[in-house]
């Protein structure tokens, strides 16, 4: 079972900056691709961003400049730097990995940080 427990989120200005962390732990071997979605009230999750274990991104066009994904693939940890915030970035925001297990691999998510972007 691996877990993956975020931290960081809280209420900022707009044009404030916000770092989220994610850390996984439990029985893995390693960790695939980590990325971040986001989910505000009345709307569908949606991907933000996503590093794979080879450094490689993928980000939204909406955070496109602004955001900024990264990982420690010794540590099992991410993190995902918000600046220029803007108020349709409220949301909470959930960590997703992919965990190389015994059995296989398999999709994991965190329980989820809110990031509040309001003045």
């Amino acid at each position: 079972q691996v877990q993956l427990i975020e931290s960081g989120g809280g209420l900022v200005q707009p044009g404030g900056s916000l770092r989220l962390s994610c850390a996984a732990s439990g029985s893995f071997f390693s960790i695939n691709t980590m990325g971040w979605y986001r989910q505000a009230p009345g709307k569908q999750r949606e991907l933000v961003a996503t590093m794979s274990s080879d450094g490689s991104t993928l980000y939204a066009v909406s955070v496109k400049g602004r955001f900024t994904i990264s990982r420690d693939n010794a540590k099992n940890t991410g993190e995902l730097q918000m600046n220029s915030l803007k108020p349709e970035d409220t949301a909470v925001y959930y960590c997703r990995a992919n965990a190389n297990l015994y059995s296989g691999s398999n999709w994991y998510w965190g329980q989820g940080t809110q990031v509040t972007v309001s003045s």
